[in-house]
């Protein structure tokens, strides 16, 4: 199976190209600078593992819960080599594949997924490894740290646990765990069996969180009513 995979959910951005049995990848900085590294990045890879786009048999992305900025880029990016080579697209939760990572890192087979939504919240779902699958939750959660409730037996796995150290389930267990390609390509062929590929123009980002910042009338209401409330009113 030839894939190339890749994930700017988080600080770190990753890619990797699958071709029969062998892969290439690459870590770098993510974030802000993913638009900048992300197609010199997929470009070097395909040269190394000698594939043309043509030949992929889907791209696979994370299409989220993450970094708003990040998201955007990998949709953006994934739709366009889509269209141009042809191929389908394969959105992969990154919840899930911090769960798959934490899975090959560290044997974990009941996780608590994690991801540092910044604003002082969390990304979060649990996971649990059943024959041979991950069983997913319906929905996937945002809350402050310290207001996450993990069941017992699961591992808290992610970022977040570096940013939160001592807000976050305190009492679980925790691994560090990201959502790397290579996981993403460990997660493909059955995520392909289940028909979850679609067209390039669905490569569309997961959000958890309504809204990520404020519009300008928004914040000229507020500036407005906090103005009108410290002004003293007249006199009767």
């Amino acid at each position: 199976m030839n894939l190339l995979a890749l994930d700017t959910s988080t600080d770190t951005l990753f890619v990797a190209v699958q071709r029969g049995d062998a892969v290439w990848q690459y870590s770098g900085p993510g974030a802000q600078q993913s638009s900048a590294q992300l197609l010199p990045a997929i470009r070097q890879l395909m040269q190394e593992a000698q594939l043309e786009f043509k030949q992929l048999d889907a791209i696979a992305f994370g299409r989220g819960p993450g970094s708003f900025t990040g998201l955007r880029t990998a949709c953006a990016i994934t739709q366009g080599l889509a269209f141009a080579a042809q191929v389908p697209v394969l959105p992969v939760d990154s919840l899930l594949t911090v769960a798959e990572e934490a899975r090959h890192l560290h044997g974990c087979t009941e996780v608590e997924a994690v991801l540092d939504a910044r604003m002082n919240e969390v990304y979060h779902a649990a996971f649990r490894f059943v024959g041979g699958q991950w069983v997913e939750p319906e929905d996937f959660g945002l809350c402050a740290p310290e207001a996450l409730e993990v069941a017992a037996g699961l591992t808290v796995a992610g970022n977040a646990s570096n940013v939160y150290p001592e807000l976050l389930a305190p009492t679980a267990p925790h691994v560090h765990a990201l959502p790397t390609a290579t996981a993403m390509l460990r997660l493909a062929p059955a995520l392909l069996a289940k028909g979850c590929a679609v067209p390039a123009e669905q490569a569309l980002p997961r959000y958890i969180r309504d809204k990520v910042a404020k519009t300008t009338a928004e914040r000229e209401s507020e500036k407005a009513a906090a103005a009108q409330a410290a002004t003293p009113q007249a006199a009767q």
